[in-house]
This record gives C-alpha cells, structure tokens and sequence, in this order.
C-alpha cells in the first residue's frame, strides 16, 4: 500500500515540481512591469527564469541613443541562444521622452528595436524601480542613459557596463558569451 501511495504521489506532484523549477527566477525580478505604450504587463519573473539578461537603463534624446541599433543587433544574435534583452527607459538623466508614445515610436520605429521594452521607470535614487534598487546594491546605480547590465542565468548581476561601451564591443560581446 505504501509503494503505490509513493508511486501516486510522485506521478502527481514530480511534474508540478518540474514545472515549477522551470519558471524559478531571482526573488529581485519577481516583478511585473508594463511594456511600453502598452496596456500589457511583463513578468519578468517568467520571462527571465533561468536566462541570461542584459538590462539596460534608457533615454530616447541621449546622445547614446543611437545605440538602441546595436542592441537590437545583440538580441537578434543571441535570443535563440537564451537572451534576454530588457530596456529600461528613464527620465532620471533629464533625456527622455516627455510621453512614452514618442518613446515608443524611438524604439520601435526609429531604431527597429523588437527586444523587450518597459514603460518608463526609475533607475537611481531612493525613487528607483526595486529592480535598480537591487542592481545598486550589486554593481551601483547607473550614472548615466545606456548602462548596461548583464545577469547570469542564476540571477546574479556580474558586469556592469557603461554608457561609452558600446553594443558590438568585443568586451561585453565575450562577457556574453561567458553566461550564455
């Protein structure tokens, strides 16, 4: 009785716990933000479990603003090999834009940008989003538009780039790869 008891359990609850382990991410990107000029939500804890991410402060008026090319490059290089690319645009730099339709048309429009893209947000001070909160206490705040994050697949934040690095830079194209 006790072995078919244990059979029935582990047929039940071993692919629930499976499922589950498959959406695990890190407790700082259990968040959901909305995604630019958009009415929905992303989960960031769903959409970056156990993946790579490059998260990047943003601003639509910045003279780095040309870089959202670049990074539109690095998404569509290495998404199929697991990374996520996240844009965070922010006004805490005085260089983005008034409303996130224009933000929105920048992107997308503009520079072709199909990585994800949150509404705008925060990234230093005692205001910041809790993600950038996290960020500091790991790597230090941003302090300037276009720093660059990256987060290993266990979620920990381990290089920060800044602003001058641009997308295509053989150090941060090989710190990358080093997570991937």
């Amino acid at each position: 009785m006790h072995k078919y008891l244990w059979l029935v359990l582990a047929t039940c609850l071993l692919p629930g716990q499976a499922a589950a382990a498959e959406t695990d991410c890190a407790g700082w990107l259990d968040h959901s933000v909305k995604k630019l000029h958009s009415k929905e939500q992303i989960d960031l804890c769903k959409v970056t479990a156990n993946r790579p991410l490059l998260i990047v402060n943003t601003a639509s008026h910045c003279g780095y603003t040309g870089q959202f090319s670049g990074l539109e490059k690095l998404h569509k290089r290495y998404r199929d090999q697991g990374l996520v690319l996240l844009g965070f645009p922010s006004n805490d730099f005085n260089q983005e834009a008034d409303s996130a339709a224009e933000t929105a048309r920048i992107c997308y429009i503009n520079y072709g940008v199909t990585f994800l893209m949150a509404d705008k947000v925060s990234v230093k001070g005692s205001d910041a989003h809790p993600i950038f909160k996290h960020i500091a206490e790991k790597q230090g705040q941003p302090d300037w538009n276009f720093n660059k994050f990256l987060v290993d697949r266990n979620g920990s934040v381990v290089e920060r780039f800044s602003s001058r690095v641009k997308p295509d830079s053989d150090k941060l194209i090989r710190s990358i790869e080093q997570v991937l």
